[in-house]
């Protein structure tokens, strides 16, 4: 008969202390697993998903975060949502594209956002890179510490470089542009990278990608109304895959541009409510990663980086202007002048240009003014070279006022301004509050031509090497001087051509007037005064 009272247990039945340490690491692992999965579905989202696996991918490289991050979280997350059907990002390179879109966004939909019923088509230029990809995702599904959090989602049942699939009939296959990937169907279609930067210039091969893109790969989704696709890239070219979305898409794409160094012009705002929150010019998007000595050889490049960086390609040594026409004024040149150092040199005229079009609606170019001072190089030839430039969305007032201020501020001699309705208002305005500030105001008619035709009719003065702006002895250029360079570059195919607009009306006025004029008709006006001059004859018989 056993002696022992219901509550007691005999020495048999006592769990040992490695039975309750067990039990104790097994609950305390259960509250984890319930926190993190509460943290993520709360506040965190995408973003808390890869803080917390970035050491399962990358265990020997610290985490650097910084707003883009968030930024292409937040778009990836309203794919999720259903917010966002069409989804174009351009980032520069480093910026993670491929990690966050093509490896952590399914793995947090299969897992945290328990839609392990997805299909992804993955593309990219090549095979290997999207084959890479699904190696990682596959080896971050299947991580223990994946497997602890949302092991019960799902099972992967094949798990290889081109196919990863699941129980639940998701699965997410790996194909390149052109590829076999062309025979399946999913609710995301991912096209990461179309173009390789070597094949960007090939007119056969760039062509070919944007073809197979429109005609083949946008038609690759189950439900055309209801999946996604997205697109991110960085730009080659100005017809790349990019070009071809924001020409013929329009607004069924929502466009996040991420420039690597911030343009006022350009800033960028998105359906779902975001916004670039850089407000200086020049401001680098992520200095936590990318601290600015690590990228001066690549500014050098100034092809590269107007497409890769800046995502406004532009022709290869520039479009009607080319790059190299411009002559950079720095301290080495400064001194074959006889200027001191830092100094510009002394204008015998300054001409102010504005281009009007007050208004903040995204879609319309801003408003925009360059200041253009007319000196003599030592040989006594008419130069010309930008002083001062600016582009901004503003009301009617502040350009006013903005107008003002730089006339004033850069010793403006006279004004220009096209007149057209917008420009007639602002002249009038101007002219009223400022009539005795020193600067003449002069409406001007661009004439019946159109924008490219005075474009070609003023290269010209870069042609002849009359053209200056200040820039470094390095050979890079004030970053509000570059800004004008970069978009004359591109024209006519630059998103904006407010700046170009005031530089060929300018050069146009300055021409006309006869005070910027080719070397050899300087040369001859010069021999024809002195051969009309006639013989001097002394002022006093001696």
């Amino acid at each position: 008969m056993n002696s022992l009272r219901p509550f007691e247990l005999s020495s048999e039945e006592v769990p040992r202390l490695e039975e309750i340490e067990a039990e104790i690491r097994l609950r305390e692992t259960r509250r984890n697993v319930d926190a993190i999965r509460a943290t993520q579905a709360r506040r965190g989202g995408l973003l808390e998903f890869v803080r917390y696996f970035w050491p399962v991918l990358e265990p020997q490289t610290r985490l650097v975060e910084g707003w883009p991050l968030e930024a292409i979280c937040k778009h990836l997350e309203a794919v999720t949502f259903g917010d966002i059907r069409r989804l174009l990002m351009n980032v520069p390179p480093g910026f993670m594209k491929s990690l966050l879109s093509n490896v952590l966004f399914p793995a947090w939909e299969w897992g945290p956002m328990n839609r392990p019923h997805e299909r992804y088509v993955t593309f990219s230029y090549s095979s290997t890179l999207t084959e890479r990809d699904n190696g990682r995702f596959k080896a971050l599904i299947t991580s223990p510490e994946y497997r602890l959090l949302w092991g019960d989602r799902f099972d992967p049942v094949k798990i290889g470089e081109t196919l990863v699939s699941n129980n639940k009939t998701g699965w997410k296959f790996a194909s390149s542009v052109g590829g076999t990937g062309t025979g399946y169907r999913g609710t995301r279609v991912i096209l990461d990278d179309p173009h390789a930067v070597k094949d960007a210039e090939s007119d056969l091969v760039r062509t070919g990608t944007v073809r197979w893109f429109q005609e083949t790969m946008e038609n690759r989704l189950n439900d055309m109304a209801a999946d996604a696709i997205i697109v991110i890239m960085q730009r080659v070219h100005e017809l790349d895959v990019s070009g071809a979305i924001t020409k013929e898409a329009g607004s069924d794409y929502t466009h996040l541009c991420i420039p690597f160094e911030y343009e006022p012009g350009r800033k960028c705002k998105t359906k779902i409510g975001w916004e670039d929150p850089r407000t200086e010019d020049g401001q680098s998007a992520w200095p936590e990663r990318f601290p600015d000595a690590s990228m001066l050889t690549f500014k050098r490049r100034s092809y590269m980086w107007a497409g890769q960086y800046q995502q406004r390609p532009e022709p290869r040594g520039g479009g009607i202007f080319k790059r190299a026409w411009w002559k950079n004024w720095n301290d080495k040149t400064a001194a074959t002048f006889g200027v001191k150092p830092g100094y510009l040199p002394s204008f015998s005229y300054v001409l102010g240009i504005l281009d009007t079009a007050y208004t903040e609606k995204e879609e319309n170019d801003p408003c925009a003014m360059t200041v253009w001072g007319l000196f003599t190089d030592p040989k006594g030839n008419p130069n010309v070279m930008l002083v001062n430039s600016w582009e901004e969305w503003l009301e009617f007032n502040p350009l006013v006022e903005k107008t003002a201020k730089s006339a004033k501020d850069f010793k403006v001699d006279r004004l220009l301004i096209e007149a057209k309705a917008s420009g007639i208002s602002v002249a009038q305005e101007l002219a009223r509050r400022y009539a005795h500030s020193g600067f003449s105001i002069e409406l001007a008619d661009p004439g019946k031509s159109d924008k490219v035709a005075r474009a070609y009719a003023q290269t010209y003065a870069f042609e002849e090497g009359l053209v200056w702006a200040p820039g470094f002895d390095d050979g890079t250029w004030r970053k509000w001087a570059e800004r004008v360079i970069d978009q004359m570059g591109a024209f006519p195919k630059s998103t904006h051509d407010d700046l170009t607009d005031t530089a060929t009306m300018g050069l146009k006025y300055l021409r006309d007037l006869g005070m910027l004029l080719r070397n050899e008709e300087h040369a001859r006006d010069v021999a024809d005064a002195m051969a009309y001059k006639g013989r001097q004859r002394p002022l006093y018989q001696v």
